[in-house]
């Protein structure tokens, strides 16, 4: 499986992810997708691309396996 790493313009993104995470567990990804949409909706790109990288980065750490080179 090939999944990249998301981008994070700072802390608050995995702040953030993580709190969704304690807050909704495996839904959490539908969460931060959720508010990607709603920031759409309301015209604030900004946010838009924030929550998109969230859910990614959600999507990223709840896999189990070995994403990359472990040493």
């Amino acid at each position: 499986m090939q999944i990249s790493a998301p981008f994070l313009a700072d802390r608050a993104a995995v702040d953030d992810a993580c709190a969704l995470i304690d807050l909704h567990g495996e839904e959490a990804g539908f969460a931060a997708a959720a508010r990607a949409e709603q920031c759409r909706a309301l015209g604030n790109h900004l946010h838009f691309a924030r929550w998109r990288q969230i859910e990614r980065l959600i999507t990223y750490l709840s896999v189990e396996s070995a994403l990359d080179t472990v040493h």
